[in-house]
């Protein structure tokens, strides 16, 4: 198939690029390069620069594409806050212009980047499909917004889709080509990692009362290869005729923020100083997956579960 990768030049756009071209499918990246990085882009890619709300270059490249996988936005819970004009600018206004060119050009079939942040505060754990959605970042409501979308948009115009919500994804490619590099890093392990390959040992865990084992934030953390692959998979699947819908993508299991430094520590062999600071807003107290529907319906299984090997793979490319 030839599909349009947006946001391909991000840190999971570029390693599902790299997995899509290695299942044999023909790939075109847009990304605005803001955040991405262009040397990221998988050199078998076509790629153009610019925005996904821009009809005049999505009028270019989406003939003859037989779906879209759409990654591009933006993504940080603290920054969404302060800012949220611009989040539902980039993650609904733009998107939804792409969606216009999309049926008028019949690319009928989308995979999209959600997120676990619809749920807001969830009722029970583990989460399933069947949750209320009530986030409280904007961020989240701005992804579940884009979600509502394209339910209108199948109803109208019968475009196909599948939402893959996902958990916190972490982790690199295992040689250490691709992985996490956000500017500025808003994400625990990589800001870590961070911290400790420039020799600090110093952290900052945002956090001490929340109703947890011990007091901070906990999350189900899944491998960035693991995700990569729940896309192709998603994307095979409606290529084949299946339904679309809403799958979560998690590994089942909850890790603390504390917990997460240690596993890191014990990776690196380093020593770590934690800091307690406040609670950054948006955040939930516990979020864990449950990914059955995607095993299901899918096919998907996580192969890299362990999070002790999910932080090796990222560490071995923040070493570098």
């Amino acid at each position: 198939m030839r599909i349009l990768v947006t946001g391909g030049a991000g840190y999971i756009g570029s390693i599902t690029t790299r997995r899509l071209l290695d299942a044999g499918h023909d790939v075109i990246v847009v990304d605005s390069l803001i955040r991405g990085h262009r040397e990221a882009v998988d050199q078998r890619a076509s790629f153009v620069q610019g925005e996904v709300g821009d009809p005049a270059v999505l009028g270019r490249i989406l003939p003859g594409c037989d779906a879209v996988m759409h990654l591009a936005g933006l993504i940080e819970v603290v920054e969404s806050q302060s800012d949220p004009g611009r989040y539902f600018d980039a993650n609904v206004a733009q998107p939804a212009r792409m969606l216009d060119v999309m049926v008028a050009h019949e690319v009928s079939n989308i995979v999209f980047s959600s997120t676990a942040a619809v749920y807001g505060e969830p009722s029970t754990v583990p989460i399933t499909e069947e949750a209320p959605t009530h986030p409280v970042s904007v961020y989240g409501a701005t992804k579940l917004m884009f979600e509502r979308l394209l339910d209108w948009y199948g109803a109208a115009h019968e475009l196909r889709s599948i939402r893959l919500r996902y958990f916190n994804v972490a982790g690199a490619l295992p040689d250490a080509t691709l992985g996490e590099a956000h500017d500025p890093e808003t994400h625990i392990i990589p800001r870590l990692l961070q911290v400790l390959a420039g020799g600090d040992s110093r952290f900052e865990v945002f956090g001490e009362d929340y109703p947890t084992s011990d007091g901070t934030c906990v999350r189900d953390y899944l491998h960035v290869c693991d995700l990569a692959e729940a896309h192709l998979l998603a994307l095979e699947h409606l290529g084949r005729g299946g339904e679309g819908g809403v799958f979560n993508l998690g590994n089942g299991r909850g890790f603390s923020n504390l917990e997460v430094v240690r596993i890191c520590a014990q990776v690196t062999g380093a020593e770590v100083e934690v800091v307690r600071g406040p609670r950054r807003p948006g955040d939930p107290a516990t979020l864990v997956a449950s990914a059955e529907k995607a095993r299901r319906e899918l096919g998907w299984a996580p192969a890299h579960g362990d999070l002790r090997e999910i932080v090796a793979d990222a560490w071995r490319w923040h070493s570098r």
